[in-house]
């Protein structure tokens, strides 16, 4: 038997299936600065599978463990200085980390690089 639920109306066996729960995983690529490149094996680019920007940084940090305590601090969150930006777009102004990304999505890690010489 065939069946046909008006559009938004669901039954609750269909809504516990990943797929309409927001749990697929969409392919995204991180960007990674030159400064960064020593702890990826030299790869400019890493594309990962990632619903929000969370599970993006916790893809890239689990497959290059080194590269972690740059992204994250102790408490887990982005390091002060590190600046992350989706499409161009700073995730700061877009709901932070937790912001959804979706297929093609671009993420770009911009270390803030401070110095300079005193005169």
């Amino acid at each position: 038997m065939t069946r046909i639920w008006s559009a938004g109306v669901l039954p609750a066996e269909l809504l516990s299936d990943s797929i309409f729960k927001g749990d697929r995983e969409m392919p995204v690529t991180i960007e990674i600065p030159t400064a960064f490149r020593r702890f990826t094996d030299g790869a400019p680019k890493v594309d990962c599978s990632a619903n929000t920007i969370a599970e993006a940084l916790t893809e890239l940090t689990a497959r290059f463990p080194d590269l972690s305590r740059h992204v994250r601090d102790d408490s887990g969150q982005i390091r002060q200085f590190l600046n992350v930006y989706l499409n161009e777009e700073d995730i700061r102004f877009l709901g932070g980390e937790s912001c959804c990304v979706k297929e093609g999505d671009r993420l770009l890690l911009v270390p803030s690089i401070a110095g300079g010489s005193a005169k």
